[in-house]
């Protein structure tokens, strides 16, 4: 019986194997291409938008802090790989108003043509047990983490459906594939990044437009220095079993995949497994997605 298993996973590994052209879109390329990345002034969003520059994109940066945009964008433009590239700044509350999200879009595309890959990085975390967080928290987190990734997304999405290529983006986070204690309202926000993630990408498969969720561990971000503050004692314990990642690596990780048109993102061994133990009925866009889902079953 052991043996009639195993031949039965050799099989269908093969079998995907070659089914994998099939499956697989095309590889997005980033030379000339316009990259939007909200939440792009610091942390992974930053290190992101200087991932793709090094690549040759152009980049339009999103974020609330003008100063902190304008530091940005200097750090980005010295990794330029010619004279033609621009990077573009724009302030804006990617959680507040819909009708504002989507002019500076338009903005953005009339300076550097349609988005070619949108990347959804603007986000906060915050801790604690659920008793003693503010109802007003929940509401906040929701909107800075959720509505902040749909709002861009569905400034994007008609352009691309019509111009039938393109990528986008949702930075969720491993408290997104699996609750922890403390982070009911964090956790929540970025459970429902999948979900959006997980019905967008069935309705926009057909259009050659790709998903991609990525689920960062703990990474050294200005971010996580001020989620660390408020941290209860069991979620800081939880915290220090794995390991801080540096964003530039985690970036580096979050490029390749949305390049390939991954719907899955996660780094290391641990971050392997977590999304094998939890990916579900997700989308198949590669063999080691396949073999999750199989893995899971």
């Amino acid at each position: 019986m052991l043996l009639l298993a195993a031949a039965f996973l050799v099989a269908f590994v093969l079998l995907l194997y070659m089914v994998s052209p099939l499956i697989s879109p095309k590889p997005l390329a980033l030379p000339g291409a316009h990259v939007v990345v909200t939440g792009g002034s610091s942390g992974i969003g930053k290190c992101i938008a200087i991932e793709c520059y090094k690549q040759g994109a152009f980049i339009t940066l999103v974020a609330r802090n003008e100063d902190k945009l304008l530091q940005a964008k200097k750090e980005i433009e010295m990794h330029s790989i010619n004279d033609k590239q621009v990077v573009l700044c724009i302030s804006v509350d990617v959680s507040q108003d819909y009708n504002q999200v989507e002019n500076v879009i338009k903005q953005a595309q009339e300076k550097l043509g349609p988005v070619d890959m949108l990347v959804n990085c603007a986000g906060m975390a915050m801790s604690g047990k659920f008793e003693d967080l503010e109802v007003s928290t929940f509401e906040r987190l929701m909107s800075i983490n959720y509505l902040g990734s749909v709002y861009p997304s569905r400034a994007v999405i008609t352009t691309m459906k019509e111009r039938r290529m393109g990528r986008i983006v949702f930075v969720s986070s491993q408290a997104g594939q699996l609750g922890l204690f403390g982070f009911t309202a964090y956790s929540a926000s970025k459970f429902a990044i999948r979900g959006l993630a997980e019905a967008l990408q069935m309705e926009v498969k057909p259009y050659n437009v790709y998903i991609t969720v990525a689920y960062p561990p703990d990474t050294d971000t200005p971010g996580f220095a001020e989620e660390n503050r408020t941290k209860p004692l069991e979620t800081r314990l939880i915290s220090e079993t794995t390991s801080v990642c540096k964003p530039e690596q985690v970036a580096k990780q979050i490029v390749k995949d949305a390049i390939q048109g991954n719907f899955n993102s996660s780094l290391g061994s641990d971050g392997y497994m977590l999304s094998a133990l939890t990916c579900g009925m997700a989308p198949v866009t590669s063999i080691t997605e396949g073999l999750q889902q199989v893995s899971s079953a």
